[in-house]
C-alpha cells in the first residue's frame, strides 16, 4: 500500500527519516518455523534501501538538543569582519604597484636596468643604451620585463596578504561556490595572459607568456624551434596551468572534480579504513559470532520486510542481551524463527497510522524545529534542527504560549507521537491526557483509550489507581480531590478519606465507588455507627478509624462536606457507568500498569458542562502517574504522561514530586496557556522543578518574567564608543578644523572605543513578550544527567 507522501516529513532539506513504502509483513518461515506460519511477504520495488540508508546515516555526536540524523557541526568559527588596518593594508600596495609599473612601462625607473646589462653581451644592445640590436636583446628586455612585473606581484601579493584575504571571502561558500568563483576569477587572469584568445578585447598582453617562450628560445639559440607545433602549443599548455594553479589549489578545482565524478557514476564513497561497520549489516550480532542472525536481519532489510521501528525494537533487545549468554541464546532463537517481526508490541502494531514529525528512534529524537540562523542564538545551534528525547524528557517539560503560539499541534503533539512511536519499540509508556479536540492522533495509536463520560468507551478508570493499601489510596484521592484548595491542610483530607476507605475495604473487600464515598463523607454517626457494627471483631485498628472520623463529623473544622462537594462533580448521570459505579462492559484501568509495560493509553476528558471534573480528573489522572512511576524501582523502559492543558492540574504536591521523576526513568508533558492557570506561589517552584522550558510566541511579560528568571543571566561583551571634540591649539590647525567643520556641518572628533563585560539576562520579559515572532518558541532543555541546553529561538515550522 503506497503511503502518497502521507507519512513523510515536509522537510525537504534532507532531514526527513526515510521509511519503507509499504507496511511491514513477516519474513520468509526459517528452517524451524513456528507454530502459526506467517503468511508469505511480497517484495516491494524500491524499499530496499530506504531503511538501509536510515540505518547507515551518520549521527555524530551534539549538543544537547541537536536533531543528530545527517547532522554535520559547523566549523569553527573565525572572525569574518577584518580590521580596517588590514583593508588598508591591502589597497595601499595594490595601488603602489600599480604607480610602478606604470613608471616602469614608461622607463621613468633609473638604473634599473643596470642588472641586465651587467648580465647580457653587449654586442646585444645599441651602444650606451638597452635598445635591442635583434631578437636577443628583444627577449632579453621581455624576460626582464616578466621578471620586473613577478616582484612587483608577489611583493604586493605579500604584503596586502592577498591569500589571507581570499580564503576569508570564501570559506563562508559551499565547494561547488567556491571553485566557481575562482574560476571565474581565473578566466579573468587569462584574459591580460592570452587576450588574443578573447575576440572582444584588444589590449596588449602581460609580459607572462613571451617572457617564457623568449627564455626558451635563448636556451635553444634559435627562433626557429617554435615552428614546431608540439613545442609551442605545450609551452602554451604549461603556462596556462601555471596561471591557474594558485586558483585551483585556492578554490579546491581537484576536489570538486571527484566529488562530481562521484556522483556522476553512482559510485559510493570508498570506506575509510578503520571505520564501523554499517549498521545495515548488524555488526553487534556479527562480532558476537552470531553470523547467521546477523545475514536474516540484514536480508530483512535490504528486502523492505523491516522498518525503522523494528530496527530500533531489536537493536535495543540486543543491547539488553549482548552480555548475558542465556539472554544472547535467546535474541538468536527469536531472530531465527521471527525475523523483523520479533519482538513486536503486544499489540501487534509495528507502526503509527499517521505521523506528523520527523523521528529517529535510534536515538529516540524526534524533531521540533530549527534553531534561527540568528546572532542571538549561540553558535552551535544556528541553523541545526532541535529535537527532544527521552533524556530530555526526564527531566520533564513546561510549555506555555496561547494555542495559536505555534504550529498546530505544537510541542504537546510532538512528545505525545514520539513516546508513542518508542512504545512500539518496547522503551515507553506513554499516557497522553487532553480533551477531544488535543492533537494526540488517531485512537487506533493507542492500546487503550478510556472517553469519560462517553456510555461507548472501552475502558474505565480506576479511581485509586490500582492500589490496595487505604491510606496510598486515600493520598491519591486527596489530592485529586483537594489538592487546590489552599484553605484546606492536605493532611486533614488525607486522615478523613483513609478513616473511611480502610472500614469500607475491610467490610466489602473494595473500596467505595463514587455514590457511595460521597453518601460516607456526608454521612453522620448514625450511617456510620452501621458501618461499624460490621466490621469484624478482629479488625480493631480499623474501629479506632472509624470512631476517629464519627467523633469529627459534623463538626466546624470537618473537611468531609467540602470532600463531598468535589466528589460530587463525578456524581453525576455522565459518569455513572465509570469509577467502577457501572454495570456496564468498560474494563476498570489502572495507570499503575504503565510502570510494567509499555502500553499506550489516551485518556479523554470530558470538556462541555464538565469543565470543573474535567480539571479534577486531570489532577487525579497526574496524582495517579506520579504515584506509579515512582513505584517502579526495576523499571527498563521510560513511562511518560503529557497533558496538553494543566490547568488547574498541577498542586504543590505535584510539583513537589515532578523532581523526583529524573531518577525513576520518568517524565512529564505540560501545556499551560498562561502562567496564570497556576497559584501565583507555584510559579517559581514549578519552573524550577522542570529541566526544559518553552515559551510560545505571545506570552504575556507577566509570564515572561517567570522564564526571564528562570533562565538567569550571561556574560557578554558590550562595546561603547565616545565621540570626543578635538580642540586644536595652533592657528593653522584651527583653521583646517573651521574649515571642515563649515563643509561637513560636523566637528572634528576623535572615538574612543571602550570594551566591557556586563551580565545581562539571556531573554528578558519584553524581549519574550514582543520578539518572538509567530510560529517561533524559546526553548531550553536539559538532561537527567545535568547537561544543560540554552534558551535558543527555534522555528517550529522548519
Amino acid at each position: 500500500m503506497e503511503t502518497d507522501g502521507t507519512y513523510e516529513s515536509p522537510d525537504t532539506r534532507g532531514a526527513a527519516v526515510p521509511r519503507p513504502t509499504a507496511p511491514p509483513v513477516p519474513p520468509r518461515p526459517p528452517a524451524h518455523p513456528p507454530t502459526t506460519v506467517p503468511p508469505q511477504p511480497t517484495a516491494v520495488p524500491g524499499a530496499r534501501n530506504a531503511v538501509a540508508e536510515w540505518l547507515d546515516a551518520p549521527r555524530p555526536k551534539a549538543a544537547p538538543g541537536i536533531w543528530r540524523f545527517r547532522y554535520v557541526p559547523p566549523v569553527q568559527d573565525r572572525a569574518r569582519r577584518l580590521a580596517p588596518v588590514t583593508m588598508a593594508g591591502v589597497v595601499i600596495p595594490l595601488l603602489l604597484g600599480l604607480v610602478l609599473w606604470s613608471v616602469w612601462n614608461q622607463g621613468g625607473l633609473p638604473y634599473v636596468w643596470m642588472p641586465l646589462t651587467a648580465l647580457t653581451p653587449e654586442e646585444w644592445y645599441w651602444a650606451g643604451t638597452t635598445l635591442p640590436r635583434d631578437w636577443h636583446g628583444r627577449a632579453a628586455t621581455t624576460i626582464y620585463s616578466g621578471m620586473v612585473l613577478a616582484a612587483i606581484v608577489y611583493g604586493v601579493a605579500k604584503l596586502g596578504s592577498w591569500g589571507l584575504l581570499a580564503r576569508h571571502f570564501l570559506e563562508p561558500y559551499r565547494p561547488p561556490v567556491r571553485a566557481a568563483i575562482t574560476a571565474g576569477a581565473a578566466v579573468i587572469a587569462l584574459m591580460f595572459v592570452w587576450p588574443e584568445a578573447f575576440p572582444l578585447i584588444d589590449w596588449d598582453p602581460l609580459p607572462v607568456a613571451m617572457p617564457v617562450l623568449y627564455l626558451v628560445a635563448l636556451i635553444a639559440d634559435d627562433l626557429s624551434i617554435f615552428t614546431s607545433p608540439l613545442l609551442t602549443y605545450t609551452l602554451y599548455a604549461v603556462i596556462t596551468a601555471a596561471v591557474l594553479w594558485p586558483f585551483a589549489r585556492l578554490g579546491g578545482w581537484l576536489d570538486a572534480v571527484r566529488a562530481w565524478l562521484r556522483s556522476r557514476g553512482g559510485r559510493e564513497t570508498p570506506p575509510v579504513p578503520g571505520a564501523p561497520a554499517p549498521r545495515s549489516t548488524w555488526p553487534g550480532p556479527r562480532e558476537a559470532g552470531q553470523w547467521q542472525a546477523a545475514d536474516l536481519l540484514a536480508a530483512e532489510v535490504l528486502a523492505g520486510r523491516m522498518n525503522e521501528v523494528d530496527a530500533a525494537r531489536i537493536g535495543h533487545r540486543w543491547e539488553r542481551s549482548r552480555d548475558d549468554a542465556r539472554g544472547l541464546a535467546g535474541f538468536v532463537d527469536t531472530v531465527m524463527r521471527q525475523g523483523a517481526a520479533a519482538w513486536a508490541h503486544p499489540s501487534g502494531d509495528r507502526d503509527l497510522p499517521r505521523r506528523t514529525a520527523a523521528h529517529d528512534l535510534l536515538l529516540g529524537q524526534v524533531r521540533i524545529g530549527r534553531a534561527v540562523a540568528a546572532e542571538r542564538n549561540p553558535a552551535a545551534y544556528r541553523g541545526a534542527g532541535v529535537a527532544l528525547d527521552p533524556a530530555a524528557l526526564g527531566t520533564s517539560m513546561l510549555v506555555v504560549g496561547p494555542p495559536g503560539g505555534g504550529p498546530a499541534g505544537g510541542l504537546t503533539a510532538a512528545a505525545a507521537e514520539a513516546l508513542t512511536l518508542q512504545a512500539l519499540t518496547g522503551t515507553c509508556a506513554v499516557v497522553a491526557v487532553g480533551g477531544p479536540a488535543a492533537p494526540y492522533g488517531p485512537d487506533a495509536a493507542y492500546d487503550v483509550v478510556v472517553r469519560l463520560g462517553d456510555p461507548g468507551s472501552p475502558y474505565d478508570l480506576d479511581l485509586y489507581g490500582g492500589l490496595t493499601e487505604p491510606d496510598e489510596a486515600a493520598a491519591l484521592l486527596a489530592e485529586g480531590l483537594a489538592g487546590d484548595v489552599e484553605s484546606l491542610d492536605p493532611r486533614r483530607a488525607v486522615t478523613v478519606l483513609a478513616q473511611l476507605l480502610g472500614p469500607y475495604r475491610t467490610v466489602h473487600g473494595t473500596f467505595p465507588p463514587v455514590p457511595v464515598l460521597r453518601e460516607l463523607l456526608e454521612a453522620g454517626p448514625g450511617t456510620l455507627g452501621d458501618l461499624r457494627d460490621r466490621l469484624p471483631a478482629e479488625a480493631a485498628a480499623m474501629r479506632r478509624e472509624l470512631d476517629g472520623r464519627i467523633r469529627q463529623a459534623g463538626g466546624p473544622a470537618d473537611p468531609g462536606p467540602l470532600l463531598a462537594d468535589r466528589l460530587a462533580l463525578l456524581d453525576r448521570p455522565a459518569f455513572a457507568d465509570f469509577f467502577g459505579a457501572g454495570t456496564g462492559a468498560a474494563r476498570p484501568f489502572s495507570l499503575n500498569t504503565v510502570a510494567h509495560h509499555p502500553l499506550r493509553v489516551r485518556v479523554e476528558l470530558p470538556e462541555h458542562g464538565h469543565e470543573e471534573a474535567s480539571r479534577l480528573l486531570a489532577r487525579l489522572v497526574l496524582a495517579q502517574f506520579l504515584t506509579a512511576a515512582r513505584s517502579g524501582d526495576r523499571r527498563t523502559h521510560f513511562a511518560g504522561l503529557v497533558l496538553d492543558d494543566a490547568t488547574g492540574a498541577l498542586t504543590a504536591g505535584t510539583v513537589r514530586a515532578l523532581q523526583r521523576l529524573r531518577t525513576r526513568r520518568a517524565g512529564v508533558v505540560l501545556g499551560l496557556r498562561t502562567l496564570g492557570d497556576v497559584p501565583e506561589t507555584l510559579h517559581g517552584p514549578l519552573l524550577a522543578a522542570v529541566g526544559c522550558r518553552a515559551a510560545l510566541s505571545g506570552v504575556t511579560t507577566w509570564d515572561g518574567r517567570g522564564f526571564a528568571e528562570a533562565w538567569g543571566t550571561e556574560w557578554v561583551e558590550t562595546e561603547e564608543v565616545a565621540h570626543h571634540t578635538v580642540f586644536a591649539n595652533q592657528p593653522m590647525t584651527r583653521a583646517l578644523h573651521a574649515l571642515r567643520k563649515r563643509v561637513t556641518g560636523k566637528a572634528v572628533t576623535t572615538d574612543a572605543v571602550t570594551l566591557k563585560r556586563v551580565e545581562r539576562e539571556r531573554w528578558s520579559a519584553s524581549e519574550l513578550a514582543h520578539s518572538v515572532p509567530p510560529g517561533h518558541a524559546v526553548v531550553s532543555l536539559a538532561t537527567v544527567d545535568g547537561v544543560n541546553m540554552p534558551p535558543v529561538l527555534v522555528d517550529l515550522r522548519g
